[in-house]
C-alpha cells in the first residue's frame, strides 16, 4: 500500500485567480447566505434528519436527469421539492414527520440506485452527487444560486415571525390559530431549495457540514435568531473559503477540507460551552 504525500503548491496564488476557483468563491457566498437563512430554523425545529434525508431524496432526480440528458441540478431540485411537499403534507406533527421522512427517503434512495444502474453516465454522476465538487460549479449554476437566495430572502421576510413562533413552540402556535402545517410545508420547500444549492459543494453525504453544523455552532454561541442566522452565514463562508484556499495549497479534496473546518469550529464551540457549565 502506498500513501500520497501532501506536496505544497508553490503556484497556489495563481491558481486562486483562475476562473473556476473564482466561481467557487462566489458560490461560497451564495451558498452561505442560503444555509444561514434556513440552518437556524432546521436546528430550532429539530429537523436535522429531514435536512439529511432531503439531500438523498434528490438523488433519483439527479440520476434521472443524467439519464434524460438534462441539467442534474434541475432534476435534483424537482425531486427534493416534491419530497419536501410530501413530508410536509403527511407529517403534521414532529413525530409524524419522522415517519414520513423515513418512508420517502427509503423509496427515493432505491429509485436513485435503479436509475443509476440504467446508465453508465447516471452511475458516474452519483460520485459528484454524493461527495460534491465545488470547483466544477458553472456560471449558469451561479445564476440559479442567486435566484434561490433572492426567493428565500423574500419568503423569510414574509413569514419570519410566524415561522419563528411555530418553530419554538409548535403546540402553542397551533392553539393560537397559526397555519402550522402550511408553515411547515413552506419551510420544507425552503430547506429543499437550500440543500439543492449546497449539494454541488459537498455532496449529499456531507451536507451536514454546511446546513446543520454551522447553524448548531451559532445556536451555541447566541440565542438571538438574527445573530444566529448571520453567524451561521459567516461560519459557512469561512469553511468554504478556507477549504478552497487550503485545497489549492495542498492536493486535498475541497469537500473534505470544508467539512473539516466546519467540524473543528463546531468542536471548539462545543468545548467552550462545556467548560462554562
Amino acid at each position: 500500500m502506498t500513501f500520497k504525500l501532501l506536496t505544497f503548491n508553490s503556484q497556489w496564488m495563481t491558481t486562486l485567480h483562475t476562473d473556476f476557483v473564482q466561481r467557487a468563491f462566489t458560490a461560497g457566498i451564495l451558498i452561505s447566505i442560503a444555509a444561514g437563512i434556513v440552518g437556524y430554523f432546521v436546528i430550532t425545529r429539530k429537523s436535522t434528519f429531514a435536512a439529511h434525508a432531503l439531500a438523498h431524496i434528490g438523488l433519483p432526480g439527479a440520476t434521472g436527469a443524467a439519464l434524460l440528458g438534462i441539467p442534474v441540478l434541475w432534476g435534483m431540485g424537482l425531486f427534493s421539492v416534491i419530497g419536501a411537499l410530501i413530508i410536509g403534507a403527511l407529517g403534521k406533527k414532529a413525530s409524524e414527520r419522522e415517519v414520513a421522512t423515513g418512508t420517502v427517503l427509503a423509496f427515493s434512495t432505491g429509485l436513485g440506485l435503479y436509475f443509476a444502474n440504467m446508465s453508465a453516465g447516471a452511475s458516474k454522476q452519483m460520485q459528484s452527487i454524493l461527495f460534491g465538487s465545488v470547483l466544477t460549479i458553472t456560471s449558469d449554476q451561479l445564476v440559479i444560486f442567486t435566484t434561490v437566495d433572492i426567493v428565500l430572502c423574500v419568503v423569510l421576510l414574509a413569514i419570519f415571525r410566524p415561522l419563528l413562533f411555530s418553530s419554538l413552540d409548535e403546540e402553542v402556535a397551533r392553539a393560537k390559530g397559526l397555519p402550522v402545517t402550511a408553515l411547515g410545508v413552506v419551510f420544507m420547500v425552503m430547506m429543499a431549495s437550500v440543500i439543492t444549492v449546497a449539494v454541488p459543494t459537498v455532496g449529499t453525504l456531507l451536507i451536514f457540514a454546511l446546513v446543520i453544523t454551522p447553524a448548531d455552532t451559532a445556536a451555541m454561541v447566541t440565542r438571538s435568531p438574527l445573530r444566529a442566522i448571520v453567524m451561521t452565514m459567516i461560519i459557512c463562508l469561512v469553511s468554504i473559503w478556507g477549504g478552497l484556499i487550503i485545497s489549492t495549497m495542498f492536493p486535498m479534496p475541497p469537500s473534505f477540507v470544508i467539512v473539516t473546518i466546519s467540524t473543528v469550529i463546531w468542536l471548539i464551540a462545543k468545548s467552550i460551552k462545556a467548560l462554562k457549565k
